[in-house]
């Protein structure tokens, strides 16, 4: 695991951008603690800082093949490398090292960039190619590991984080409205955009391709979930193969391994297939509150260690210290993520540091692979509702109403009931709601409250010049062309794309690494991913019970008290929270820079929200202002 950064042009490399790299290279310390590394030539001044995880004495980088016509920077574990080493040695390849990154160097020496084809893990690197005065940089399928990119005239920066690239002070720091937009609409920048102006991601599942002489930059897409081909085959039985395989795969290290239980059932799974392959003992860390309150899973998560017999480590999470920790947090995040949940992450992954356990694992991934979200089962069935429905119009109507009778004979039951006109109203109103949205715009997103608060009120949130600036719509993300097909696989696809990476994992990969901890997600392993598509396309599993897939093919190993466990999720004391950073933050918007950028109107702000009374959407729409506003502060500082 590391933090890794260059910069490639076509004019000869001055000292001066040499020493661009290094202070780049140096702000991210934390994701590599155990030294640097660096290569320059004419053309490329690149380097690295190395978190220790495998071939601890010989993993140095960067690494180079036989003739060092091949140079290597890489971020992240490469899970199958024994494998496929033991593959190249045959092939007559010869290994200076036992660290997993060195494989890919062989495999581009035999496949060129198709190199990334065989890598089963999480990754972000950079392979310079001397003779072909050719650089590589690519990224994991699914987006574990991250890579910034800003081009400008026939030279390119890349870096692991965002704010490193910033610290460079070769890149103006403004606003890319479009970008602003759509973080309000959905708490995180979407990819490839980030917030600042010609600063992006290199999306997930794609390399890069820099020639230098003459200069030409190509993005390349190799692999794609929904190209999954269709798998038959008995879905509980092959789930649980491959997780079989993916949890021997994961705990490979030189260092101890632990793992993030939150008492669910993703943890509780991992945990359960983990332990039993581990060769060592395995530690489990969590969280709780004060006051062990109904959201507080820590008694889950003690009694599954307790019979997996793994020591147990907790941490309480106090609102004052959040409250004094948040502009650091946020600063850490990296890129703006307004979930209140981020400090859970933290604090977790430091408690992981404090105990010497420097890689962790982690569940994330089971909800958006196997329908743990009720909105998103939602979104699938109204996407099918709504396809089929369109083209009649007025008279489709008749496939969303149904008349029901009351739950019971109370008057509360009779009085919600009468209020839903005998069950009429949501369908008329999902009816109404389908027909003013785009022909072509599925329901995905605009079913979170979040999303559509904001969509009701953008208009008085932002000042009149920054809405002129606005270049798309935010549904652009799951608007497609008919016919849809395969709905209950786009779905998944679009809320890994969104929420799972850039909600989940961004801020799970950041918040990790500031205590420069590897968390490793098994649950996002790319053939298991491929299977699950595979197998949906024959066999449609959203209207079963939430999980199923997964809770039977486990259902021997996971406790019944788990499985059978109502989903709770990660549920810290919202309301509290929000009050208590409104209370300190909140002036913060009235006459700061999102005021000064021309971005919000400081009206709007103005009137303090009460966290009691507030609705879900005029909480997060609040949370997500201050979270900009303490991250544009952050990083404009350290851009001057």
């Amino acid at each position: 695991m590391c933090g890794i950064c260059g910069f490639v042009s076509q004019q000869e490399i001055t000292t001066a951008e040499e020493e661009v790299v290094r202070v780049i290279n140096h702000s991210l310390r934390h994701r590599g603690p155990d030294g640097t590394g660096e290569y320059c030539n004419e053309h490329i001044a690149m380097a690295m800082c190395r978190l220790s995880i495998i071939d601890l004495e010989g993993g140095w980088q960067p690494i180079y093949n036989e003739d060092r016509s091949l140079v290597l920077i890489a971020n992240g574990e490469i899970y199958n490398y024994i494998e496929l080493r033991r593959t190249l040695q045959a092939k007559g390849h010869h290994f200076s090292t036992t660290t997993d990154c060195e494989v890919i160097l062989h495999l581009y020496e035999e496949n060129g960039a198709d190199c990334v084809q065989d890598l089963r893990g999480m990754f972000a690197f950079a392979l310079w190619d001397e003779n072909s005065h050719r650089l590589m940089l690519a990224r994991d399928r699914m987006g574990e590991k991250p890579m910034y990119l800003y081009e400008r005239a026939e030279a390119l920066i890349f870096a692991s984080e965002l704010r490193t690239i910033l610290q460079s002070a070769l890149i103006p720091f403004e606003l890319d409205p479009t970008a602003v937009d759509l973080y309000f609409h959905y708490q995180y920048v979407p990819e490839p955009l980030t917030p600042i102006t010609g600063l992006r991601k290199l999306e997930a599942g794609h390399f890069l391709l820099i020639e230098v002489e003459p200069w030409r930059v190509t993005d390349h897409c190799y692999w794609a979930m929904e190209d999954a081909p269709p798998i038959e085959g008995d879905p509980v039985e092959l789930i649980r193969n491959e997780l079989e395989t993916i949890a021997s795969l994961v705990i490979r290290a030189d260092v101890p391994v632990g793992i993030a239980l939150s008492g669910g059932l993703d943890s509780s799974a991992i945990a359960s297939l983990a332990v039993s392959k581990y060769p060592d003992t395995m530690h489990a860390f969590s969280v709780g509150y004060p006051g062990n309150p109904p959201h507080d899973e820590r008694d889950d998560a003690r009694a599954l260690a307790r019979h997996l017999r793994m020591p147990f480590h907790e941490i309480e999470l106090h609102t004052e210290d959040l409250v004094d920790l948040f502009p650091e947090l946020v600063y850490w995040s990296d890129d703006p993520i307004a979930d209140i949940a981020g400090y859970g992450y933290y604090a977790v992954m430091k408690l992981a540091h404090e105990h010497n356990v420097p890689v962790i694992l982690q569940g994330q991934g089971g909800d958006e692979l196997f329908w743990g979200y009720p909105w998103v089962r939602q979104a699938v069935d109204e996407s099918v509702q709504k396809s089929a429905s369109w083209e009649k119009k007025w008279r489709g109507i008749t496939t969303y109403l149904s008349l029901c009778k009351p739950e019971n004979l109370s008057r509360q039951a009779f009085r919600t009931w009468a209020s839903s006109w005998a069950g009429l109203r949501p369908g008329w109103q999902r009816f109404q709601r389908h027909q003013t949205a785009p022909y072509e715009q599925m329901a995905f997103y605009d079913l979170s409250p979040g999303y559509s608060y904001f969509s009701t009120q953008a208009h008085k949130i932002y000042d009149s010049m920054f809405t002129e600036k606005l270049q798309s719509q935010a549904a652009s993300l799951f608007t497609f062309p008919h016919p849809w097909h395969n709905i209950d696989v786009r779905i998944t696809n679009l809320i890994s794309s969104t929420f799972l990476r850039e909600n989940g994992i961004a801020q799970a990969d950041r918040l990790s690494m500031a205590s420069s901890v590897e968390l490793r997600l098994p649950l996002v392993d790319h053939r298991l991913i491929e299977l699950v598509i595979g197998l949906r396309k024959n066999h449609s599993d959203h209207q079963l019970q939430p999980k199923t897939w997964l809770k039977t093919a486990l259902k021997d190993i996971v406790p019944d008290w788990v499985i059978n466990k109502p989903k709770r999720g990660f549920e810290p004391p919202a309301r509290d929270w929000y009050n208590a950073i409104f209370a300190r933050y909140d002036h913060t918007l009235s006459n700061g820079f999102l005021v000064d950028s021309g971005v919000i109107n400081p009206d709007y702000f103005r009137v303090p929200t009460d966290t009691k009374l507030a609705s879900k959407g005029e909480l997060e729409l609040r949370y997500k202002a201050v979270v900009l506003e303490a991250w544009c502060r952050k990083l404009d500082s350290l851009h001057h």
